[in-house]
């Protein structure tokens, strides 16, 4: 039996369709990245499995069961840290856990456990109202643990931290990995997928645009290489595409800065040296690279995640 299995699950406000026909299976254990830009309708699908929101058409099982008839044994399984979370300012950091604890009827020894899972031992007696942005996810993430859950749904947990609290999030993630803990993780992060997850799902207007294993993904779509230029000029592609080799070009800025993938950069190098000197310009900047899953997203949206 998987995890969780959604089955053609839409859901839409008013002219918004947010998600649309997802059918996707999780397996226990196993940790999901959800990739995808604003509106992709990430946030709308874990809101579905969270119970947050009902789908309009589809459905949702969890561990076999549904929100309409077990939604209190699902919240016992379940752990929750949303994009947005407020808390009482002039609560401690243990004050807080103790609170969020005695939700689930557990007594405050749970706290000590959490802080060290967290790393926040040391901010046990700080006000939540002088946490740093960092720290308040992790408190975040350790009151989504406090219950011990199955599974860990984490809606962007490190947008807008430094790299130093992002690795330090991802440790944490990685710990949590060996105890056997499903997670979903929504994020605009291609390198956080890559680190932590072992299913990758990219979403964009709704729909899922592929899934699979990183070691699938790349096996499928990660043959391609990569040609990243930037020309003096304004340029159109006609002269770059028809390039011995060449599969497809992406402009991230018109006539001036491209991707174009090609099935050998060694082949294809000199010929597409030999298009720009057709079209009497010079490069500004020339980058050739294995693709990766960044240029995967661009090459099936035609924008970057972060659009």
């Amino acid at each position: 039996m998987s995890m969780i299995s959604a089955s053609h699950v839409s859901k839409s406000f008013k002219d918004v369709h947010a998600v649309r026909d997802v059918s996707l299976e999780f397996s226990k254990g196993e940790y999901v990245a959800l990739l995808g830009p604003n509106g992709a309708g990430k946030t709308t699908f874990v809101e579905m499995i969270e119970g947050i929101q009902k789908p309009d058409e589809g459905e949702i099982r969890i561990l076999g069961k549904s929100w309409s008839s077990d939604e209190a044994r699902l919240r016992r399984i379940m752990g929750l840290s949303l994009q947005e979370t407020t808390y009482i300012d002039k609560l401690t950091v243990e004050e807080t856990l103790n609170l969020f604890a005695s939700f689930f009827g557990l007594g405050r020894k749970v706290t000590s456990r959490i802080l060290g899972l967290v790393n926040l031992a040391d901010k046990r007696r700080s006000y939540v109202m002088n946490l740093s942005h960092g720290m308040r996810q992790k408190l975040s993430i350790g009151i989504a643990l406090i219950n011990e859950p199955e599974i860990l749904i984490l809606d962007e947990p490190t947008t807008g931290l430094d790299p130093v609290a992002r690795r330090e999030i991802w440790d944490i993630l990685l710990d949590l990995k060996r105890r056997d803990t499903s997670l979903i993780l929504t994020t605009h992060y291609m390198e956080e997928a890559q680190r932590l997850c072992d299913h990758i799902i990219i979403m964009d207007r709704g729909k899922v645009l592929v899934e699979g294993t990183l070691e699938k993904l790349l096996a499928e779509h990660m043959h391609r290489e990569i040609i990243s230029f930037t020309l003096s000029e304004p340029r159109g592609g006609a002269a770059f595409v028809a390039v011995a080799g060449a599969i497809d070009l992406v402009w991230e800025e018109e006539g001036i800065r491209g991707r174009l993938s090609v099935n050998d950069i060694v082949a294809s190098l000199p010929r597409f040296l030999d298009a720009v000197g057709r079209e009497r310009v010079s490069l500004k900047q020339l980058e050739c690279r294995r693709m990766n899953l960044d240029d995967l997203f661009i090459s099936l949206t035609g924008r970057h995640l972060h659009e």
